[in-house]
């Protein structure tokens, strides 16, 4: 509140002189910016990353002009709209490491559109001269491509919708194409395509869904993209909790902004570019991104480790009784299991990385799981659990087996999403499934039961490797009978002990 009122203060551009001198506003001129980046998916993690590097460089002068138009594709980003432009787009970030919290407020996102209720104007926004860049949070499920197969999953219905009606689509990837199209023909440079997802070689993997929207559409527009385009692939990294009221009654307490949807995230932050981009890019190496030849090696380390461990404490924890990432990482078991699966079944794994030490990266790692000040739900990284499982858990099983090594930890972690998916925890409370596969996967967990074989036979998530792999398919089943018979504390007890169950 203001000393001077004790009001609050209502976040919008005319009231950022009245805002806190604690908390930094931005200082330039937004009426200057032009809106260069069009983003789809503006939810917490774009805003508590990629918009803050933003940010950064518009403060000090260093990049003029460049701003953020963000896209609401789907039904559930409309409360996002609403809230973002009664507020002019501004929003306030707040960094809290458990001893202190420092708050900013954010003001490179320039406008934002709900494309269902005008998608004509997202495609004149994406088709303009002035978008060089159309980036993407559409998590790692929005892309379409089957990991193991690499194909293109083009019977999705907003791609059949986007096939049928090119002009009028719902889906991202129509948008894309329908804008590159209209490019084309008016003889303006395709746009960059930079996903910002956690998904490994993502940006290869947009390039293939772009172009198979693209070739099925026209392959003369599919081949001046390929010939035109670019897709760098970058790692991004910064956890970002979803907001509740409770965040917006912090902000309000804490800083005396009144924000309908701000962002609370931990200090840590990272992103690691390709440099290759089709139109012109921000500098964006100036507010300390890494901009390289070679992002593969930075995203597995991530990937495999963070990513990786966040799938052990989520589905474990829950089954604990656990609500949130701190809370769980303080259980002695959950966090012997961690540090076990992190240095023997996931380092080996692990090329050098240049300026990367994986010892303190692992420790890192810990102390940002133990930070109780974000309160990140378990809930939230158990989510499209399909999806994250096949790109985080299960390539290092599938190394393993390769070269002979251990998959223990990594195959109790399967066991405990297995028996997670069945939907009740041992008290008799329930977990929601969030999931595209959500109705498969609960089906194949309760009437397996013990037994894994339903749910290993899910192509699309396991293909046709590890189904096969007689030692995996073993210890999963070892573990997960653990589970049922014996209970989860019962059974990690066992398999963290030293010499194992």
């Amino acid at each position: 509140m203001t000393e001077a009122s004790g009001t609050p203060i209502e976040l919008c551009e005319s009231n950022l002189r009245l805002i806190p001198p604690a908390v930094a506003v931005p200082a330039y001129n937004r009426t200057h910016c032009a809106q260069h980046i069009v983003h789809i998916g503006v939810g917490g993690f774009h805003r508590a990353h990629q918009a803050i590097y933003l940010d950064d460089l518009l403060q000090r002068g260093e990049c003029p002009g460049w701003g953020i138009c963000g896209v609401g594709l789907l039904p559930q980003d409309r409360a996002m709209h609403e809230a973002l432009k009664s507020q002019d787009c501004l929003y306030t970030v707040v960094e809290a490491d458990g001893t202190a919290s420092h708050a900013r407020v954010i003001g490179s996102i320039l406008d934002h559109l709900y494309a269902p209720d005008d998608p004509e104007a997202v495609l004149a926004r994406m088709a303009d001269p002035q978008c060089h860049v159309v980036s993407l949070t559409i998590t790692e499920g929005g892309y379409r491509v089957n990991r193991w197969t690499g194909e293109f999953e083009d019977w999705h219905p907003d791609v059949q919708h986007d096939l049928a009606h090119p002009h009028r689509p719902v889906g991202c990837f129509g948008y894309l194409a329908e804008a590159l199209d209209r490019r084309r023909r008016r003889g303006i440079p395709p746009f960059t395509v930079l996903s910002c997802d956690n998904l490994q070689h993502n940006g290869d993997v947009a390039r293939k869904a772009v172009l198979a929207v693209a070739g099925r559409r026209d392959p003369v527009l599919a081949r001046w993209i390929e010939d035109n385009g670019a897709f760098p692939n970058s790692m991004v990294d910064r956890i970002t909790p979803v907001i509740t009221d409770e965040h917006r009654r912090m902000v309000l307490r804490e800083f005396g902004i009144h924000d309908a949807w701000p962002v609370v995230t931990e200090p840590f932050r990272q992103w690691i570019v390709e440099d290759r981009f089709s139109d012109g890019r921000p500098g964006w190496e100036q507010a300390g991104v890494l901009m390289t030849s070679g992002v593969p090696p930075y995203e597995k380390v991530k990937m495999r480790l963070l990513n990786g461990s966040h799938q052990a404490l989520g589905y474990l924890g829950m089954l604990l009784g656990y609500e949130y990432v701190h809370q769980a990482i303080q259980d002695e078991q959950i966090r012997r299991l961690i540090r076990t699966l992190m240095d023997d079944e996931v380092t080996p794994l692990l090329p050098p990385v240049p300026g990367i030490d994986l010892e303190e990266y692992k420790a890192t790692l810990l102390r940002r799981f133990a930070n109780a000040a974000i309160r990140d739900r378990l809930s939230r990284i158990g989510a499209e659990s399909s999806v994250r499982m096949r790109e985080f858990v299960l390539p290092s099983i599938v190394e393993q087996l390769a070269r002979g090594g251990p998959i223990r930890m990594l195959s109790l972690v399967v066991a405990g999403w297995f028996r997670y998916l069945a939907g009740t925890d041992e008290r008799g409370g329930t977990f929601e499934i969030v999931d595209p596969l959500a109705t498969r996967l609960t089906q194949c967990a309760r009437s397996g039961g013990a037994d894994p074989g339903a749910l290993l036979g899910i192509r699309e998530v396991f293909g046709e490797v590890l189904p096969a792999a007689a030692p995996f398919r073993a210890l999963v089943g070892e573990a997960l009978r653990g589970l049922y018979r014996d209970g989860t504390r019962a059974t990690l007890a066992a398999w963290v002990a030293p010499g194992g169950a």
